[in-house]
């Protein structure tokens, strides 16, 4: 599945530390590719009924949305971009 990126994102992803970035370079390749990869931890978001999460690691997460085109990425970063979404 193709992964669209916002400028959001973009601008949430270049300020990522580099060791983040490369971890999450790879969790993206997984869900491109698969989107029930374990290590993805992939969930809905409970208070929004269109919106995912995923896991890069302990600390940070991604939040996407599931479209016609692909994955439409919203925002990376640490837990708490749920709350500035």
């Amino acid at each position: 599945m193709d992964l669209i990126t916002t400028e959001r994102f973009l601008r949430d992803y270049w300020s990522l530390p580099a060791t983040v970035r490369s971890q999450a370079d790879r969790k993206l390749r997984y869900l491109a590719g698969d989107i029930t990869h374990p290590s993805l931890r992939v969930r809905r978001v409970q208070r929004y009924n269109d919106i995912y999460e995923g896991s890069v690691n302990m600390s940070y997460r991604f939040l996407f949305q599931i479209t016609a085109e692909g994955y439409l990425m919203l925002r990376i970063g640490r837990h708490h971009i749920l709350d500035r979404a």
